[in-house]
């Protein structure tokens, strides 16, 4: 099979990473978590984007781990790293300076304006589920562009969140600025069944492109609101052999954070 050709046997987790990674660009500055997002900066490191500045949240800037990072306070994060400084300087030098071009972010809960919640289910004196909370989670939002990765499920894929830990658009384009938030907002959801992306006039998630195999209607099925969709609605190009076999050999190999596809 040629490096570049299209696999058909692929996980929904691989073919999130690979288009995650096609949204970073050489000689960015990426605030990156472990798990998902982190794959996806390792694959764009390797193909598209070799001078891209990882940051980590413990402080690591620079980094090209020898291994697979299990958390933000991995050793490993420090291998070949530009610089190591503590949280404040990640978060006040960086981060609230505008000088972070992306960040990734998650959450239990999106709304259609990419606002997410990380912090309680339910209202918030008498919550159904409490989460873990912010974190730094707040301060990514102040990057200049956010992604987000997450499963396509109607509970998490919301009208409106329960709470927000992290703004997005908030209310529309507008808003961010009304209120003086930092940062320029999501610009792409990156889901088990599409890619989603913000219209500029009303701030409002729209459908860009449905997962090969899946169907608009499957996506708003899916999705907590009457979701609009592209007129020029695509399909998302899989993974090809050389992205899948960089993730399944070099960069996962254990498998720790992606799953195989099945049969």
């Amino acid at each position: 099979m040629h490096q570049n050709e299209k696999s058909s046997e692929y996980s929904p987790q691989e073919i999130m990473v690979a288009s995650a990674a096609k949204e970073i660009h050489n000689r960015e500055v990426v605030f990156v978590g472990i798990g998902l997002p982190v794959l996806a900066c390792l694959l764009a490191q390797r193909l598209h984007a070799p001078d891209m500045v990882m940051v980590y949240e413990a402080g690591v800037i620079g980094a090209r781990p020898a291994r697979l990072a299990l958390s933000i306070g991995d050793p490993t994060l420090a291998s070949d790293s530009t610089m190591i400084v503590d949280f404040h300087d990640v978060f006040a030098l960086l981060l609230q300076r505008g000088l972070v071009d992306a960040s990734f972010l998650g959450g239990a809960q999106v709304d259609k304006y990419g606002n997410v919640n990380s912090t309680v289910i339910g209202p918030y004196e008498t919550p159904k589920v409490r989460l873990p909370g912010s974190g730094g989670a707040c301060d990514l939002s102040m990057a200049k562009r956010g992604l987000i990765i997450m499963p396509h499920e109607k509970r998490r894929l919301v009208e409106k969140v329960d709470f927000v830990t992290s703004p997005g658009h908030m209310g529309g384009p507008e808003a961010r600025k009304r209120r003086g938030t930092l940062g320029g907002g999501p610009s792409a959801v990156i889901t088990t069944l599409g890619i989603l992306r913000f219209d500029r006039d009303s701030g409002e998630m729209y459908l860009d492109s449905c997962h090969p195999g899946v169907s608009v209607e499957e996506v708003r099925q899916n999705t907590g609101w009457n979701l609009k969709v592209s007129p020029n609605i695509r399909q998302t190009e899989p993974p090809t052999a050389d992205e899948l076999r960089l993730l399944r050999e070099q960069i996962d190999p254990r498998g720790i954070f992606l799953k195989r596809p099945v049969g």
